[in-house]
């Protein structure tokens, strides 16, 4: 009886489970692999050694239409994908920095955190990694 009950308890579970897919896969904006060294020491990138202060990377290769970093902290920094994430990438799919510590997409004017990447819509923004190497930030896909 003990069985049944157990077996009857993990079928529930299971099937009370879902996924986060319309969060996180996202059909408008693909995947593309790219690496891309950012030195915080360049006037350009400076801003990023202060804590809270976003920075616009539109470096070659970088990301679909360009990167949005934020250091948080010594040792915590994120990096987003510029294009707003609810709309295929196009001339004004391209977010700005809204707000110190928001993005705003200027097609259809959705606002994200740069804390979080959620948003007032459907998808999330897209994430990459950050490594730190001294002065040198590597961000990737």
């Amino acid at each position: 009886m003990k069985k049944y009950f157990f077996a009857l308890l993990f079928l529930g579970l299971l099937l009370s489970c879902s996924k986060d897919t319309p969060r996180n896969n996202n059909p408008y904006l693909p995947n593309y692999s790219f690496s891309v060294a950012i030195n915080t020491n360049l006037p350009l990138y400076s801003g990023l050694n202060t804590p809270i202060n976003p920075v616009f990377i539109n470096e070659p290769n970088a990301g679909i239409s360009g990167i949005i970093a934020m250091k948080i902290s010594d040792t915590d920094y994120r990096a987003w994908e510029a294009s707003c994430p609810n709309q295929y990438p196009s001339s004004c799919s391209t977010m700005a920095i809204d707000q110190g510590t928001n993005a705003k997409c200027s097609c259809e004017n959705f606002s994200y955190s740069l804390f979080t990447g959620t948003g007032n819509a459907n998808y999330t923004m897209k994430a990459y990694r950050v490594e730190i190497q001294g002065n040198i930030l590597r961000i990737y896909n």
